[in-house]
């Protein structure tokens, strides 16, 4: 199985080196177009796979082909590479609310998959939520959600519209939760601590709280439950977060951001 991929930006570069680290391919036959000479000759550096600048050396090489390029340049993208494209490759597209018609139409090709990764896939933590349209086999799905599983975890929708949802949501998440940690950051560094200090207590927070939720049944409400005493400190948070309505708030930031890929999708 030849897999191409084009962009080798962050996500691009994560999921050749995923791949090639969990052995689910060889670099023999991982390729990566880049348009860029300055970043093509990096990425050659880094030896995981062959390097490519051209379309026309190596699309009609790969079984498997991902756009792992910004929504904004799609127009280009297609012209660039449509003349090679095969209607049997299976295209696996991770750009932010471009639609499966829009790429089968751009394209001419009708195996595609849309999936939304997250930031996490750089270590293997990620959250991919994917779907497809009909004419991609079982087998090439199975076989596709094993490489995307490389870099974390994974779910298949049956709606497309449910791919810019959780664009909102596991896509662009991981900025949300930093954004908050930012928050808690500097508000312990107001209370005295240091930078180093402040961050330590914070970021061991997070992932405490997280590791707990996940290794147990209760929901986040029996959690909060459990942290807060009746007249305690947390409380005394949480009624700050009610009044001024902080959970109203950010589903108001992930409904942006669903407006936001759906307007994308759009063009």
């Amino acid at each position: 199985m030849k897999i191409l991929v084009i962009g080798g930006g962050n996500m691009g570069l994560t999921y050749a080196q995923s791949f090639l680290r969990s052995k689910i391919t060889v670099k023999e036959d991982m390729m990566i177009l880049e348009k860029s000479p300055k970043k093509a000759e990096e990425l050659s550096k880094k030896d995981i796979g062959t390097v490519y600048g051209e379309p026309d050396d190596c699309i009609n090489k790969a079984d498997i082909i991902i756009l792992a390029v910004k929504p904004q340049d799609i127009d280009a993208l297609f012209a660039s590479i449509r003349p090679f494209v095969d209607p049997q490759q299976v295209y696996l597209s991770i750009m932010a609310g471009v639609k499966i018609e829009t790429i089968a139409n751009g394209l001419g090709a009708k195996k595609v998959i849309r999936a939304m990764p997250n930031l996490p896939a750089q270590i293997g933590m990620g959250m991919t939520a994917f779907t497809s349209s009909d004419e991609v086999t079982r087998i090439e799905l199975v076989m596709v959600q094993n490489l995307v599983n490389t870099t974390g975890k994974t779910i298949y929708v049956e709606q497309e519209h449910a791919i810019d949802a959780a664009t909102a949501i596991s896509g662009s998440g991981p900025a949300y939760v930093f954004y908050f940690m930012d928050a808690m950051i500097k508000a312990a560094r107001d209370m005295g601590f240091s930078n180093s200090e402040a961050e330590l207590l914070v970021s061991q927070t997070f992932k405490g709280a997280v590791d707990l939720y996940n290794k147990n049944n209760f929901s986040c409400e029996e959690w909060i439950q459990k942290v807060a005493s009746k007249g305690g400190t947390t409380e005394a948070a949480l009624k700050s977060y009610i009044n001024n309505k902080v959970h109203e708030d950010i589903k108001a930031g992930a409904d942006a951001a669903l407006a936001r890929a759906v307007e994308l999708g759009r063009g």
